[in-house]
């Protein structure tokens, strides 16, 4: 082959490549999932502020799919609720009675509730596209939008602080913990500041992408192992490729379970937090 034919080949080869997802590979070749699944390359407004890549645009279609169900469940509302309206006010009562009312009180509870059922709606939908057919990454995997989820609950619980004792009294509150000798403040002061103000949002954060993208990867791998196991293996290999696909549809209904305990989790402890700084005086 010569330079100029080895030349032209890879670049073709390389276009061939396209993201790996669970039920779609590149091309009927075997890719290894990578990083690089979790940015890519631009699909519209290239080199602008505005520039959409496809997670980007599975974000935007699952807040739509979001906004749409909720509007299409609450558009005429019955006393007596069915249909759609009965699947949305299951989830909301959920949230209501289990959440936000369970950790902070009736009252308390109905004042926040509609921040906590907004974190805990978002990351249900945004989870769930990482097991929609065509879809197949949910873009928690990428760490956008649960930071941007992480600061609202982090404003969210420092204003409820700093609003009820005040910016100074909530910081001494949150920090200084009391009836300790006063040496022991050298050492506990820094780990309450870390704890409170640092770990809180960090681990919101994390927590979140970290299970998203790696249930995102074990599908990955799971799925793509059956496509390589039927297709590129050789011959003896192809009896892998029946227990492979079955430990991949295996782990779709245990992301399931993953993808409602991420988003419960995360609107939980949103109320802990506010729980928290309310009663930061009883440190």
């Amino acid at each position: 082959m010569s330079d100029r034919t080895a030349g032209m080949t890879v670049p073709a080869a390389r276009t061939r490549e396209r993201t790996l997802s669970v039920t779609t590979l590149a091309a009927g070749e075997f890719h290894a999932p990578s990083l690089t699944d979790f940015f890519p390359p631009a699909l519209l407004f290239e080199g602008t502020p505005f520039e959409l890549d496809r997670l980007m645009l599975v974000r935007l279609i699952m807040t739509a799919v979001l906004v749409a169900v909720m509007l299409l469940a609450f558009r005429s509302p019955r006393i007596i609720p069915r249909g759609l309206q009965n699947v949305a006010e299951i989830g909301l009562v959920f949230v209501k009675e289990q959440i936000a009312e369970e950790v902070l009180g009736k009252e308390t509870g109905r004042k926040f509730f509609p921040l906590i059922a907004t974190i805990f709606f978002t990351v249900l939908f945004l989870n769930f596209s990482g097991i929609i057919p065509g879809l197949n990454i949910s873009s928690n995997a990428r760490i956008g939008m649960p930071l941007v989820l992480a600061a609202i609950a982090y404003v969210a619980f420092n204003y409820v602080g700093i609003r009820k004792y005040g910016f100074l009294t909530y910081m001494r509150s949150s920090i200084v913990v009391p009836n300790v000798p006063p040496a022991l403040h050298v050492l506990l002061i820094p780990i309450e500041f870390v704890s409170t103000f640092i770990l809180r949002p960090f681990t919101l954060t994390v927590r979140l992408m970290a299970n998203m993208l790696a249930g995102h990867i074990m599908l990955v791998l799971f799925f793509s192992a059956t496509w390589f196991f039927l297709f590129d293996a050789t011959a003896w290999m192809k009896v892998f490729s029946p227990f492979s696909l079955l430990a991949g549809l295996g782990f779709t209904l245990f992301e399931m379970l993953v993808i409602f305990l991420q988003a419960y989790v995360f609107a939980l402890l949103t109320a802990v937090y506010i729980g928290l700084a309310e009663h930061a005086d009883s440190h």
